[in-house]
């Protein structure tokens, strides 16, 4: 598959952005459920694990729809 912007509502955007938007729902909904585990306690930086978890959805959801 090639990555060609998208038309939404006339405006073109970048399939990036969208997959930027997923990941990033993808990641709150991960982050509350480890928060209500209490998961992120027993990280040593809260902060830098969340965003480790965000570029590996972001890879996950780049690498399913471009593969």
């Amino acid at each position: 598959m090639r990555f060609t912007e998208l038309n939404l509502l006339g405006v073109y955007v970048a399939p990036i952005s969208v997959m930027l938007a997923m990941a990033w729902i993808v990641t709150i909904i991960l982050r509350r459920v480890a928060a209500r585990f209490g998961l992120l306690r027993h990280v040593w930086h809260p902060a830098l694990f969340v965003l480790c978890i965000f570029i590996m959805v972001l890879s996950a959801i780049t690498l399913t729809i471009g593969g």
